[in-house]
C-alpha cells in the first residue's frame, strides 16, 4: 500500500511539471537608443576666388588717372547650410588699400572702397560698405543680417559692387589688396 501512494504521488507532480514547461506567454522590454546631431553651419568654397579687379584707375578720358568703373563681381559660395534655426550671416569688408604704406600725397588716394552684400540666406541681405579714408586708415567695417529661421541649404551670393575712391582722388600706383571675410552662425545675444 505504500508502493501505491508513492506512484499516485509522482502522477499528480507530473502534470504540474509539464505545465510549467510550456507556458507561452511572452514578456517584452524597452532598450532605448539616443543619439545627438551637433549645430553645424558650413560656408561653401568661394567660386570664383580669388576676385581680381584688374586694372582699377582709368588710363585715358577725362577721368585719367581716377577711379575706373569696375562691373559687379558675384562669387557663389554653393551649398552652403546651417542644421538649425535662428542663423544669420555677418560680413565683414576690408577696403582695398595700398601694399605702399608710406602717408597718401594730397589729391591721392591710396584706397577704394566698395559694398560687399550676401544674399540667399535669410529675407534680406547681410550688406556692409568700406569707408577708409584716402590715406587707407579704417578701412574694415562689419554687419549682419537678418535671421534664419529655420534650418536651410543655399548657394550664397557675396556681390562686390560700388567701387570707389576716398574724395575722388587720383589713385596711386601699386597693388591694392582688401578682404572680405563672411561668417555664418547662431545670432548672436547679449551675452555673446
Amino acid at each position: 500500500m505504500k508502493r501505491l501512494a508513492l506512484t499516485l504521488l509522482a502522477t499528480v507532480a507530473l502534470p504540474g511539471i509539464a505545465h510549467a514547461q510550456s507556458a507561452t506567454d511572452t514578456a517584452t522590454g524597452d532598450v532605448g537608443v539616443s543619439g545627438t546631431v551637433a549645430r553645424l553651419c558650413m560656408l561653401g568654397t568661394p567660386t570664383p576666388a580669388p576676385v581680381d579687379l584688374g586694372q582699377m584707375a582709368n588710363t585715358s578720358g577725362t577721368r585719367v588717372g581716377k577711379i575706373a568703373t569696375i562691373t559687379p563681381r558675384t562669387v557663389t559660395l554653393a551649398g552652403s547650410f546651417c542644421n538649425f534655426a535662428g542663423s544669420a550671416i555677418t560680413v565683414t569688408a576690408t577696403a582695398l588699400v595700398s601694399d605702399d604704406a608710406s602717408p597718401a600725397e594730397p589729391g591721392f588716394a591710396k584706397a577704394v572702397n566698395y559694398t560687399a552684400e550676401v544674399t540667399n540666406w535669410a529675407p534680406g541681405s547681410a550688406a556692409v560698405t568700406t569707408n577708409a579714408t584716402a590715406g587707407g586708415a579704417s578701412p574694415t567695417n562689419s554687419a549682419t543680417g537678418p535671421t534664419q529661421p529655420a534650418p536651410k541649404v543655399a548657394d550664397l551670393n557675396v556681390t562686390l559692387s560700388n567701387f570707389t575712391a576716398p574724395s575722388d582722388n587720383l589713385l596711386t600706383a601699386g597693388t591694392y589688396s582688401g578682404l572680405v571675410v563672411v561668417k555664418l552662425g547662431p545670432v548672436a545675444t547679449g551675452g555673446d
